[in-house]
């Protein structure tokens, strides 16, 4: 039995082109994120995936990068759920604001340390610390045991949200997953044992 489950981060958003700080907030996709999205599900295809679960967070930018992909793998009535518990880290007060004010605002320094640190958050937002509070309850009760019982399975979700499952799947640490980046629209299949480890892993190139 086959226990799959694909994460993928959606595609490009309206501020991501912007470069602003998004979190919480619900613009769409671009052109290019469309794009992202419709490329990622022809390649799940072309690797034989048929999913039977999928999952996004709250935000229309990872709902609609979901629709898309299954569109694409000819499975367009696949059993989905959204929640919060998937959405991307709550970046606060920085939520809007371009990368580079915010660097002029507060300093190349802070402005790096909220991003990338494990536990510090940006004023009124979460750290990833928090968010892999509330994603890997999620992750352990619903997800999983899906994969598990061997329904093939897709995440839709953000960088952050994502790398709260990669630091479990990977076995990283709260010092090396905060370095992990991850590029819009691009599928990683993971393969799970019967006890949830990794038994293989790979990121599908466009």
């Amino acid at each position: 039995m086959d226990r799959i489950l694909v994460l993928v981060r959606h595609g490009q958003s309206e501020w991501n082109m912007k470069n602003l700080f998004t979190g919480w907030k619900d613009p769409g996709l671009t052109e290019k994120g469309v794009e992202e999205a419709r490329t990622a599900g022809r390649s799940l295809k072309a690797h034989g995936l048929e999913f039977r679960r999928g999952f996004a967070s709250n935000l229309i930018r990872a709902q609609d990068t979901l629709k898309l992909i299954l569109a694409e793998t000819g499975a367009p009535n696949v059993q989905t759920e959204h929640t919060i518990a998937l959405n991307e880290r709550d970046y606060g007060d920085l939520c809007g604001l371009n990368k580079d004010d915010a660097r002029e605002k507060w300093g190349e320094k802070q402005v790096q340390l909220w991003r990338r640190s494990y536990d510090v958050s940006p004023p009124g937002g979460e750290s990833l610390k928090d968010t892999v509070a509330r994603v890997l309850p999620y992750y352990i009760q619903t997800i999983l045991p899906a994969v598990l019982r061997g329904e093939c399975t897709i995440v839709s979700a953000h960088g952050n949200s994502l790398r709260a499952l990669i630091m479990v799947l990977d076995g990283l640490n709260s010092e090396t997953i905060p370095t992990v980046e991850l590029k819009t629209g691009l599928p990683m299949v993971y393969r799970l044992r019967p006890d949830s480890t990794v038994e293989t892993k790979d990121i599908l190139a466009p």
